[in-house]
């Protein structure tokens, strides 16, 4: 397993970069009125773990059992039928996809195969009507007519379904679905932070590193955590630079 997926924080408490929002959003699953929210920031700040550790929070450790599956979807588009092939990662209570996958068909990803997974309401553990969770990555992606959809998707399926939307640029997403979430942004994290959690993994794997190594890796990792964890493990199985501590 790579060390980023390895040393990635499965619960909230968990989390080194961001303390603050992972508190924020337990506060959210405390008060269990979860609404839809936008994760938006550039590549490798870290929303996708923030996302997982929030899943795990309100479902626990069933939220990490997951299948991929590739399923094609046959769509009623008028005049023509449409074979639609989706990948999508789930668990029991959630399901994560790119509608931006399908090109300019993204519009039926989202009025059909979107619309027939949100109207089905999982039942909890306790026997009551719960909610699922998509997770749609890259909706800047997204055309306008599919986002037009999706925020009718929203406002009709919002008693069963959670939407959890996942891009880069929120400036290109739409105003009606952006006002339909709780907007978290995601900055890029710091270097200082990035340093931090180096020096975690390198005490995990119990390394020692000579001074100004992490500094070194972050510098170059342009602000990017997962960039910095890839090139520390390159670091290691290259052999370059630090070596095991002695055991007495």
């Amino acid at each position: 397993m790579l060390w980023v997926d390895k040393y990635r924080p499965k619960t909230l408490d968990q989390v080194i970069v961001h303390q603050d929002i992972a508190q924020n959003l337990k506060k959210l699953v405390t008060e269990q009125d979860c609404p839809h929210l936008l994760f938006y920031g550039p590549p490798g700040s870290g929303k996708k773990t923030l996302i997982m550790a929030l899943l795990r929070q309100v479902f626990g450790p069933g939220a990490e059992k997951v299948k991929v599956e590739n399923k094609t979807w046959k769509i009623d588009a008028g005049s023509r039928n449409i074979d639609l092939e989706l990948t999508t990662l789930s668990s029991a209570n959630h399901v994560e996809l790119s509608p931006s996958d399908a090109g300019f068909q993204d519009r039926y990803v989202v009025q059909e195969v979107i619309k027939e997974m949100a109207k089905n309401r999982p039942i909890d553990t306790k026997g009551k009507r719960g909610f699922k969770v998509l997770v749609l990555n890259e909706v800047d992606k997204l055309s306008r007519e599919a986002q037009h959809s999706l925020r009718r998707t929203m406002e009709k399926y919002s008693a069963s379904c959670r939407l959890i939307l996942c891009c880069n640029s929120s400036s290109k997403v739409t105003e009606a679905i952006r006002s339909r979430c709780l907007n978290i942004r995601i900055n890029s994290p710091t270097e200082e932070q990035i340093v931090k959690v180096l020096e975690f993994i390198a005490k995990k794997e119990g390394l020692q590193l000579p001074s100004g190594f992490a500094t070194r890796l972050a510098e170059k990792s342009n602000r990017s955590l997962r960039r910095a964890i890839l090139s520390f493990e390159t670091c290691r199985v290259q052999q370059l630079r630090f070596t095991m501590p002695s055991v007495d």
